[in-house]
């Protein structure tokens, strides 16, 4: 049997008793103090899940310089490895992951000649930052991409995984300087993930609209425009998509919307790999190094 991403968020959230006293305090407040029910489901919503410090220590990535870039009022950590010569690749993590996710794509890329870049976006990993957010993700990429290429470095290509694509995605179609794209499980409308949000944590719709409106409103866009009919057209670059079908977080269609929308773009469908472990399959991890390197 199937199950569907609210059945999957919603057994997330109630395994845990401080997400489930979070649900209950934003429904009380939602009564009693509206205005106080959209700032504390704000701050929830930006809040990476599972929780950083989990990530802090990334035995796997001990011989890999660590380097934080101030970003924003956080920071940005990046992962190189020693005597890795060669055209950069970011390898960019999801919402709630970690840079020591990307490192089976990292270690085939070094094994090819290319240099592995993996990083822990804002509020994630060891990165400054408590809260973060799908337009904070895509300026962190463009952030990461021009200033790498200024240092002179050669920025090949980025793969990103799960929220990292969709950013990767919008920043291509401002026309982000790479070559090649990766998407990797990615969501086709945050959205429609709001909605998922209120559903999970028994939110009204007009608590909902009301925090979509925030968000919209502190970041200077809307969230329509993050969607793959908004930025497929503009993407020029070759992608190649990659999504299990039996993907409890992001849905199969996501990236099959993303396919349609990008010119020439090409889906890898996997089975049984769900949403994660198609980050460490070999197959897949292959078929990706092949596509970025061109």
């Amino acid at each position: 049997m199937n199950t569907t991403p609210l059945q999957t968020a919603s057994t997330y959230y109630q395994a845990n008793p401080g997400t489930r006293w979070l649900r209950w305090a934003l429904s009380l407040s939602e009564k009693l103090w509206p205005a106080l029910a959209v700032r504390g489901a704000y701050r929830v919503f930006g809040t990476p899940l599972p929780p950083k410090w989990l990530h802090r220590r990334q035995p796997a990535l001990a011989a890999w310089r660590a380097t934080p870039w101030p970003f924003e009022q956080a920071s940005i950590t990046l992962y190189e490895p020693p005597g890795a010569p060669g055209p950069v690749v970011l390898l960019l993590h999801g919402w709630g992951g970690h840079a020591a996710q990307m490192l089976p794509l990292a270690q085939t890329l070094m094994n090819q000649g290319l240099r592995p870049v993996l990083v822990d976006l804002p509020a994630h990993g060891r990165s400054q930052g408590r809260t973060s957010n799908l337009p904070q993700f895509a300026r962190a990429i463009e952030y990461l991409t021009a200033r790498l290429q200024q240092q002179g470095h050669e920025v090949r290509a980025v793969a990103a995984h799960s929220l990292a694509a969709n950013a990767l995605a919008y920043a291509a179609a401002r026309g982000l300087p790479v070559a090649r794209l990766a998407l990797l499980a990615p969501p086709a409308s945050p959205h429609a993930y709001t909605r998922l949000f209120a559903k999970v944590f028994g939110l009204s719709e007009g608590t909902r609209e009301r925090l979509q409106q925030r968000v919209e409103a502190r970041e200077g866009i809307l969230m329509r425009q993050f969607e793959p009919a908004a930025v497929g057209p503009r993407v020029a670059v070759p992608t190649l998509i990659v999504h299990d079908r039996e993907d409890r977080i992001n849905r199969f269609a996501d990236a099959e919307a993303y396919r349609d929308a990008i010119a020439g773009a090409r889906l890898m469908a996997t089975e049984g790999l769900g949403h994660t472990r198609l980050l460490r399959d070999d197959q897949v991890v292959s078929a990706v190094v092949a596509h970025l390197r061109g």
